[in-house]
């Protein structure tokens, strides 16, 4: 098979769809690649890396689509590349259909195979290439949140950590997942107080038995949610629903609840934000203020550390690639549960339901 790696081309988005130690893996496997030049140098890969590993660079995007018989990257394909994709054409990467209706339409209208990251699913629910970057994420939510809650930044002026006599700031994380999880640690790693809010018992008595005590778990409802916002400094969004679009759980309304200076940092902005008020931004310019409260709702937080997230993200997806290119998509899904859970459009179908149900089409699922 014939693996291309196009540069990634969204704002800010230094990541690379694949390492020169995977491009070696897959030359080993008797595959070709194709690496676009200086497609991986934002990470710290050079094309003398890939060549050395095996790989053939090509310089232009066009040339990578136009040779290849899967493509594989990391943020999904946006306009100036949907021309470029082909009918029965492989296409892996994360998608995040239920956050674009625009996205969806293109592709369907591609013919392509699209099997997205984020819907990968292995027996016990868990998502294998979804994780990495939910840790991530996570981790990095608390760094920003601490940063924006600067008053030259348009935050409360609070540090997170406080200092002998006055008491540290406060952290609201919504949802108890990867990316909550992850941002609690870090948060009480530098002092703060926290709260973590899900609806999931089993996983709120986990938290509760790991974490310090200033760690606290509670069950998330409305009441909960509307109580806890008038007190915290940071909000984290870490909701996910599975391939469809994030619940909304703080209303337009509820941002008056805030102090002036609350900062928000909605990890869930991928699958549409579960604030009311998220919208999508880049790391050029990441932040926005209504009603006195900051918003941080960067779609690709990773991509800023990109040298760690492309790693990541490799050593999870290369078995998976490896797997596609061996035996080819159809029948690597049909062997592999969990790669088959991630197929969401199969040339011109709609393969995952939660896309019909997001956008609330009455196309048949393939």
């Amino acid at each position: 098979m014939i693996i291309g790696v196009p540069k990634e081309i969204k704002n800010n988005e230094s990541r690379v769809g694949m390492t020169p130690a995977g491009v070696y893996e897959l030359v080993k496997n008797h595959h070709k690649v194709f690496v676009q030049s200086t497609a991986g140098e934002g990470s710290g890969f050079f094309d003398k890396d890939y060549q050395t590993a095996g790989a053939t660079i090509l310089e232009s995007i066009d040339e990578i689509y136009a040779s290849s018989d899967m493509i594989v990257k990391v943020k999904e394909p946006i306009e100036q590349e949907y021309s470029l994709i082909r009918q029965g054409q492989v296409i892996f990467t994360y998608f995040h259909f239920a956050s674009s209706e625009i996205l969806t339409k293109a592709m369907l209208a591609s013919g392509a195979i699209c099997i997205a990251y984020e819907t990968v699913e292995d027996s016990d629910g868990t998502l294998p290439l979804l994780t990495p970057m939910s840790e991530v994420a996570g981790r990095m939510a608390i760094q920003q949140g601490a940063k924006y809650l600067e008053k030259p930044k348009k935050g409360r002026g609070v540090l997170l950590g406080g200092v002998p006599g006055v008491a540290p700031g406060k952290v609201l994380v919504l949802g108890a997942g990867v990316v909550g999880t992850q941002a609690a640690k870090m948060a009480a790693g530098l002092g703060a107080h926290v709260t973590i809010l899900d609806v999931n018992m089993k996983r709120l008595r986990y938290i509760n038995d790991v974490m310090p005590s200033h760690v606290v778990t509670e069950y998330s409802n409305e009441f909960n949610i509307r109580k806890h916002i008038e007190t915290h400094d940071l909000i984290i969004g870490g909701v996910l629903l599975k391939g469809a679009k994030a619940p909304n759980l703080i209303s337009r309304d509820m941002l008056k609840m805030m102090r002036p200076g609350t900062v928000i940092v909605d990890v869930a902005v991928d699958q549409g934000g579960c604030v009311e008020t998220t919208k999508p931004t880049t790391h050029e310019d990441p932040i926005y203020i209504i009603d006195d409260v900051v918003h941080y709702s960067v779609a690709n937080m990773p991509g800023a550390v990109p040298y760690t997230s492309t790693m990541a993200l490799t050593n999870v997806t290369l078995p998976f690639v490896l797997a596609l290119a061996n035996k080819g998509w159809y029948k690597a899904c049909e062997e592999d549960e969990a790669l088959h859970k991630g197929l969401n459009i199969i040339e011109g179908e709609i393969a995952y339901r939660e896309i019909v149900e997001t956008f609330g089409w009455e196309e048949a699922l393939a």
